[in-house]
């Protein structure tokens, strides 16, 4: 049986973005991404299961090696979720500019300007 983890749980992980950005240029073995870390050999294997158990690393059998390559099509997800609230606040902030410049106007036409 296969668990479909949630992106966001995967990424949420330090060293589970660090093995993404290891993979993402070139697949590596299990070894090449192993010796990248200062961890065991088994708690990177128990990150990249994660990673492969939603998508973010597929994992290819080559001779006697396993490869994993980035499939980075699935932070999609994550990107729209960051954008969603990156135009939330970039409202908020402009709503605040607009608002400073309405107090600062007000402040010059009543003779209030700093010299």
């Amino acid at each position: 049986m296969i668990i479909r983890r949630d992106v966001f749980q995967a990424i949420a992980d330090p060293t589970r973005r660090d093995i993404i950005r290891a993979v993402s240029d070139r697949a590596l073995t299990l070894n090449e991404v192993s010796d990248s870390f200062h961890i065991s050999r088994q708690a990177v294997s128990k990150h990249v299961k994660i990673l492969a158990e939603c998508g973010l690393i597929v994992i290819r059998p080559e001779g006697r090696e396993r490869y994993c390559q980035a499939n980075l099509g699935h932070l999609k997800e994550v990107s729209e979720w960051v954008d969603l609230y990156k135009k939330h606040w970039e409202q908020k902030l402009d709503s605040l500019e607009n608002y400073l410049e309405q107090i600062q106007t007000k402040s010059i036409k009543h003779g209030k300007s700093k010299r």
